[in-house]
């Protein structure tokens, strides 16, 4: 059997490959090393004490007492454990750590809300150890961002990056304070972009798999060109500690409150006045659309900016002054991120239609709800028997017309839609029911095997239903 001998020459070929392959694959990583150099002294700690009422017994409650939701929660350092002993009535002072960044030379820091939340004192400690008190300018609890200012000058300022511009994969970096150990550095890619969590309907979070752990809420999450893109604010996670996802607040919408809060001290945002419901793919075909986008109006206050311009139950809004609304969930962005005043171009899907009409938002205010509403017996080909209501429910629902579901027969079509028992019908098909009679001859003309739109109320709140006759 011969055996194969290489020549000198060719064995320098084949380990200057090998070579070439592993010095290719080291580059293919990045090197965060300049990003921490030159990011880092921008970067802050931050620590708040407030007196709280100590209150005996158990309690399900975090690191220091701070409720925590199921599965979602910010992830500051919380509170240091407490002492032990003490009952009901007793006064202690608890102590957080947070993080966040300089935004001016002239002592402006940008933070999360809950790291300050009811703070009776915030001292911010800068890189080179000097602590220093902040004063809370202001703090938005819808989008989690809180504005400090410290008395101090030349500061050394962070460089803000276009978070519209961040990309799925994308490599990014966080720098924080996590357990109290400040300027430490993680990295990871952009899992995901535009995402919505429960509760937070004005900000599309940058979801991120970087390791983030309490006390690194308010830090910085940077791109590879050392940009801040967004602020690090809340984790999913089942175990309490970087082992889940993490999400940030695009560095785009911090900054529009930061700018907002500066200026004023609170922030303002554009209303419509409507509920609005996800559009599914049955919901899309009986409004003659070819794509299940959109925000669906459900219900709009009679009094509200939507109804005062001409919008009507059952528009699906499409665009916002030319933005694509691509789910139900983009529009309180959209909507919210325009002045209270202004006039936006508003393009609906209507009776299969495209039209526009223009707007003028209000305020936002706080959220209010309509009473539910509560004979006759008639079987139709929904499968459901029927009774009208009266007109002090009528009054109470802002209805003109409508009829209640008394009872839903077992795999009929109103069965496999969702209807239930209690739901009020208003309309079918576009058109208003006013009475049980004119429920059943509506629906003995409808064609079978196609979606069909029907309104309802259920437990006061407007929401449409698809269905398909057979």
């Amino acid at each position: 059997m011969k055996r194969l001998v290489l020549s000198p020459m060719l064995w320098l070929c084949f380990v200057a490959l090998f070579m070439m392959g592993q010095n290719a694959h080291a580059q293919s990583l990045p090197d965060f090393t300049e990003l921490v150099e030159n990011a880092a002294p921008g970067v802050v700690n931050i620590s708040t004490s407030r007196t709280v009422q100590r209150s005996s017994g158990p309690s399900a409650h975090g690191f220091g007492g701070q409720e925590i939701p199921e599965i979602f929660r910010h992830f500051f350092g919380d509170s240091f454990p407490m002492p032990p002993g003490g009952g009901q009535g007793r006064s202690e002072e608890r102590q957080s750590l947070g993080s966040g960044f300089v935004i001016s030379a002239d002592g402006y820091v940008l933070t999360n809300a809950h790291v300050v939340q009811d703070a009776d004192e915030i001292l911010v400690r800068l890189n080179d150890r000097r602590e220093l008190s902040a004063e809370l300018i202001g703090s938005d609890a819808q989008t989690d961002v809180a504005l400090l200012k410290i008395e101090a000058n030349d500061l050394p300022v962070l460089n803000l990056g276009n978070s519209d511009e961040l990309k799925v994969g994308e490599w990014v970096a966080a720098i924080g304070s996590p357990f109290g150990f400040d300027h430490s550095v993680t990295a990871g890619i952009v899992s995901a972009i535009n995402r919505t969590l429960p509760r937070d309907a004005y900000v599309p979070f940058i979801q991120t798999d970087v390791a983030i752990n309490p006390g690194n809420s308010g830090g910085p999450l940077f791109n590879l060109q050392g940009e801040v893109v967004g602020i690090n604010s809340q984790i999913f996670t089942r175990s309490g500690g970087f082992m889940g996802l993490s999400f940030a607040i695009p560095i785009n919408v911090a900054m529009d409150v930061a700018d907002q809060l500066r200026e004023d001290g609170q922030v303002s945002r554009g209303w419509l006045g409507v509920m609005i419901q996800p559009v599914s793919r049955d919901l899309a075909e009986s409004f003659g659309m070819d794509d299940a986008i959109g925000a669906l109006i459900a219900d709009l206050d009679p009094e509200g900016p939507a109804a005062q311009g001409g919008l009507q139950a059952g528009d699906v809004i499409i665009e916002v002054n030319g933005d694509e609304v691509d789910r139900s969930s983009t529009l309180p962005r959209l909507i919210g991120r325009a002045a209270p005043g202004s006039e936006v171009e508003l393009t609906l899907m209507r009776d299969g239609e495209q039209v526009t009409e223009m707007v003028e938002l209000g305020s936002w205010p706080d959220a209010e709800g309509v009473q539910s509403a509560s004979g006759s017996n008639n079987q139709t080909r929904l499968g459901v028997a029927v009774a009208e209501i009266d007109e002090a429910t009528r009054e109470r629902l802002n209805i003109s017309g409508g009829v209640e579901v008394r009872q839903v027969e077992p795999d009929s079509v109103a069965s496999q839609a969702g209807l239930r028992p209690g739901d009020v019908l208003v309309s079918i098909d576009h058109r208003s029911v006013s009475s049980a009679d004119e429920l059943l001859r509506i629906v003995e003309g409808l064609p079978n095997d196609r979606a069909i739109p029907l309104r309802l109320y259920r437990d006061g709140r407007s929401l449409f239903v698809a269905l398909r006759l057979e």
